[in-house]
């Protein structure tokens, strides 16, 4: 079969000319598509359950909330691990899934398991985290007052701000997976209950809850036909400003005295219990938030669209309020791809030199180094098929030794029979039969051991390979061997 792979390429070298241009062409274009980052992403495929409940203490954290989320999502398919910790207030399960498993499969399985979850609506509701990954945190940023404008701006509002502003414009960029916002001091509005206004007019905490959640509604009815036009009917409830939360009515006295609820409690602004601050340099303290990527993007691209929308989101900021990044992923990629380059660019030129010195003869050292470049762009097209982002490893660890180690071996046997013939290349001597017929022989020699020294090659990569296929197979749900080396038994909180 090689053989007649040779014997091809030698007797049409019009049709593998047009293949080695289209392979440019296409590798060119696959180099612009190609997603760029520093490092690689090694984050398995994780799906995260956090549910918020301030008013409960680890203990109950677990026993409520941790672990019936644990034993509802235990038998999903493609499960490797779970593990969780529950803490004053928070509960996290993350839930670990094979390579082979899609990510969105797993948070729709996972969504489903959650549903016939029975956990009281007062202790939290369950919700699934971004998809993201280790590598996601892409650019963090503060939003504080411009210079003159620092006692415009409490902590509260730059919170506001970021919150109803910023983040929900941040969150319609492509490729941006969550906003997480932090600092300043979250917004809230305070009702005040005094104990002993309530016990003198006979009122619960109860009465009041009921209240403001039965004036904080839109409520719709039927619709009036007038002619071929219908109007429907409708009354607003919704609370629009501090007033309407005041003079809510909580519940009509025997002698039909309505009491309101500024009767009984103070209603007020006020903030949520903070843990800590975010200060900016000496600058007081501001409100920021980390941008997430969404598993599998290009950082590059997803930065550069972030950056854009926060040009846009300036503009319609109050005035005297700016945005200003502290932390930028691009610096690292582009330190990163630029080491790269250098690299690759200075082992090039070495391993030309070298070749050209060693076969003492300038066109068959350009023979050679021409297979670098092709790889490349072959190895760039499969990246992009398969997924491989261009970073410090994939890009990095390319050895051009490895890659001309064939084509030395075949151009070397051509040079050897041409000079043991008595002719050499560019000395015109032979015509291109002779020629074709002289590859053709030195080639077919020598690719049983070009070929020989390839595949060993590629058997060092075989117990990468095994390792993957074992550990697809461990994980799958229908054949768990215990022990093995995939199992792994569920952490301790």
């Amino acid at each position: 079969m090689l053989d007649r792979i040779i014997a091809f390429s030698i007797k049409q070298k019009l049709i593998v000319g047009l293949l080695v241009l289209g392979l440019i062409g296409f590798g060119a274009y696959n180099v612009t598509q190609l997603p760029i980052d520093a490092v690689p992403d090694i984050t398995n495929n994780q799906v995260q359950v956090i549910t918020v409940s301030p008013a409960l203490g680890a203990g109950d954290i677990e026993r409520l909330i941790t672990f019936p989320i644990e034993q509802a999502t235990r038998n999903v398919p493609g499960i490797i691990e779970q593990r969780s910790f529950s803490r004053f207030g928070l509960s996290l399960v993350t839930i670990v899934f094979d390579d082979a498993t899609d990510v969105y499969w797993a948070r729709q399985q996972v969504t489903e398991r959650l549903a016939q979850i029975t956990i009281p609506e007062s202790l939290g509701k369950p919700e699934l985290g971004p998809v993201s990954s280790g590598l996601g945190e892409i650019f963090q940023y503060v939003v504080k007052p411009k210079p003159g404008y620092e006692g415009k701006y409490d902590a509260a509002e730059l919170r506001t701000i970021q919150d109803w502003i910023v983040r929900r414009q941040l969150l319609g960029t492509e490729g941006v997976a969550d906003v997480s916002s932090f600092g300043g001091k979250l917004k809230q509005y305070e009702i005040a209950v005094d104990p002993e206004r309530l016990g003198a007019m006979g009122i619960t905490i109860a009465d009041v809850f009921d209240a403001v959640a039965r004036n904080n509604a839109n409520t719709g009815g039927a619709y009036i036909e007038k002619g071929p036009a219908m109007l429907f009917i409708r009354t607003e409830g919704l609370i629009a400003d501090m007033e309407a939360i005041r003079t809510i009515q909580v519940k009509v006295l025997p002698d039909h005295t309505p009491v309101l609820l500024h009767d009984v409690a103070e209603v007020r602004l006020g903030t949520a219990t903070r843990y800590g601050a975010m200060t900016y340099n000496d600058e007081g303290e501001a409100a920021g938030a980390v941008v997430m990527m969404l598993k599998g993007a290009n950082s590059s691209e997803v930065i550069k669209q972030v950056k854009e929308r926060i040009a846009l989101i300036e503009k319609t900021l109050p005035e005297g309020v700016t945005i200003e990044p502290f932390l930028d992923r691009t610096k690292m990629v582009n330190n990163a791809i630029h080491t790269v380059e250098t690299n690759l660019l200075e082992g090039a030129l070495i391993v030309v030199l070298i070749l050209v010195f060693f076969l003492a003869n300038l066109r068959a050292g350009l023979v050679v180094a021409s297979v670098i470049p092709l790889a490349m762009l072959f190895a760039i097209i499969m990246m992009n098929m398969f997924g491989v982002s261009g970073n410090l490893m994939s890009l990095g660890a390319l050895d051009f030794g490895l890659i001309v180690d064939g084509a030395v071996i075949i151009v070397e046997a051509v040079l050897h029979r041409l000079h043991g013939q008595g002719h050499g290349l560019g000395s015109g001597k032979l015509d291109q039969q002779r020629m074709d017929e002289t590859v053709r022989s030195s080639a077919s020699r020598m690719m049983n051991s070009a070929m020989f020294g390839q595949v060993i090659i590629l058997i060092v990569y075989l117990p990468i390979l095994r390792c993957r296929a074992s550990r697809a197979r461990c994980s799958s749900p229908w054949r768990r061997p215990w022990p093995s080396p995939c199992w792994a038994p569920r952490s301790s909180r």
